[in-house]
């Protein structure tokens, strides 16, 4: 039986749907205002993993993930660059649909951007307003009041004492509560005119997270089987999520919280705020988006994992060694049987909250069964379960002899001094042979020798 990580609870439940068969998920997407880097990728790969495996559970899963394309820093980016709004959130949304297709990141059911659901704001801050749960401030915001929900604080872990202890908030507040958050932002003279609805309160656009509570509702429903995002989405924006749909719909919001781990750099989470991002277009120009995908998949989607070129470049090995197994033995096409040997085993490590090293660790005692016993079935359920991850469904001849995008010698360059070698070891000349062997190797090249002749493998 399927179980889940429920960061409400925290602790793992049976996950058992609304709708026996059917799952209803929402994850928090991108805020499109510049490329996405790779702590973004490390989220998305996450819930493409797990929403991979519902399918291959039998679920039928309607998968949402939204856009944001109105919000402060794609105003101020638009303003910065003399371009209008939509003209900048277009473009980045065409940017991060082409870094996510090379990751392998399947595209959600839906895919909603907020501008599209401002009614369905409208009403829900309506709704809002009509049970004393939130009120039009003297700046015309309108604003949630947060002491109004009972059950603020209960998916962080946070106490509204704990939260006022830490507050820094301005003294001339327009706030009934420095706790309270926006709903509605009121508009400014000095803002673009394709920023400003009309609404009851005047002239304005939705707060960042109205956005999700909306569009969730509008397209799943009232209460959600999961709801996911990443690690700094639990507060105050999944926090804020859960008070306002609760507080509209009185029911429960979401039945399953998940959240990916960070992406840490120097023991310090990857962020833009921060400074210390490495794009995924930055990272693709060195390394094949596979490995960067295996670099990810490798670890738990709720672990927090550090990176460096070090590590893509290990990843890169391990890779290699299944793409080397399934170029040795030819893989069959095959059904997988779930209740026998390596599948049972796989299916029970990802039933056990989606656990992917205990799955790779499978993949690889079935490649090095495949080359032991050179069983194409065996290399026919090590692609197919592979596949499951999104991983492995590439020519494996064309992987292993693939350089990074930059540097290396070419395949050319390499299938000519491996006819080099061939010749000085005619001729008897071995430390010509050797000097070229040692000369790929340093470029990161492996010659593997054999009575058919000579193969090579990008390290």
């Amino acid at each position: 039986m399927l179980t889940i990580y429920n960061s409400l609870t925290r602790h793992k439940q049976p996950f058992t749907p609304i709708k026996p068969g059917k799952v209803r998920m929402y994850v928090c997407g991108m805020t499109v205002y510049d490329l996405c880097h790779l702590g973004h990728a490390r989220a998305f790969l996450g819930f493409d993993i797990v929403q991979r495996w519902f399918r291959a559970s039998g679920y039928a899963l309607n998968y949402v993930r939204n856009i944001t394309d109105i919000d402060d820093k794609i105003i101020r980016r638009a303003v910065e660059n003399k371009e209008p709004i939509k003209a900048l959130t277009e473009r980045m949304i065409a940017e991060m649909h082409r870094d996510f297709d090379a990751l392998g990141i399947e595209r959600p059911d839906v895919e909603p951007r907020a501008t599209d659901y401002v009614p369905q704001m409208l009403d829900l801050i309506e709704s809002l307003e009509a049970k004393g749960l939130a009120y039009q401030a003297d700046d015309g915001d309108v604003n949630y009041a947060v002491r109004k929900f009972s059950g603020y604080g209960k998916l962080s872990g946070k106490s509204l004492d704990d939260l006022r202890s830490g507050e820094r908030v301005a003294v001339d507040s327009s706030k009934r509560d420095p706790l309270d958050f926006v709903l509605w932002k009121a508009a400014k003279e000095t803002e673009p005119a394709d920023t400003k609805w009309t609404s009851r309160w005047g002239k304005g656009r939705p707060g960042w997270h109205i956005e999700c509570s909306a569009m969730s509702g509008a397209i799943l429903g009232k209460t959600l089987d999961i709801h996911g995002g990443g690690p700094d989405l639990r507060f105050p924006h999944h926090e804020n999520e859960i008070a306002q749909s609760e507080g509209a719909h009185d029911c429960t919001f979401a039945n399953f919280w998940m959240h990916a781990g960070a992406l840490n750099v120097d023991s310090e989470k990857m962020s833009k705020s921060l400074g210390n991002f490495l794009t995924i277009r930055d990272v693709l120009a060195k390394f094949n988006p596979e490995v960067v995908r295996f670099f990810v998949v490798r670890s738990h989607y709720r672990s927090q994992v550090n990176y460096s070129d070090e590590l893509l470049h290990d990843a890169r090995q391990g890779l290699s060694r299944l793409y080397t197994a399934l170029r040795d033995v030819a893989p069959a096409q095959i059904e997988i049987d779930w209740n026998v040997g390596h599948a049972a085993r796989f299916k029970a490590a990802m039933d056990d909250d989606f656990n992917t090293p205990e799955a790779v660790a499978i993949l690889f005692d079935l490649a090095s069964e495949a080359q032991k016993t050179r069983n194409a079935e065996t290399a026919g359920l090590l692609k197919a379960l592979a596949g499951i991850l999104g991983l492995l469904q590439h020519d494996p001849i064309s992987f292993l002899q693939a350089g990074a995008p930059t540097g290396g010698p070419s395949a050319g360059e390499i299938e000519a001094l491996i006819a080099q070698r061939v010749a000085a070891k005619q001729t008897r000349n071995f430390a010509e042979a050797d000097r070229i062997r040692n000369e790929l190797k340093a470029a990161g090249v492996l010659l593997e020798d054999s009575a058919g002749g000579t193969t090579w493998r990008r390290a």
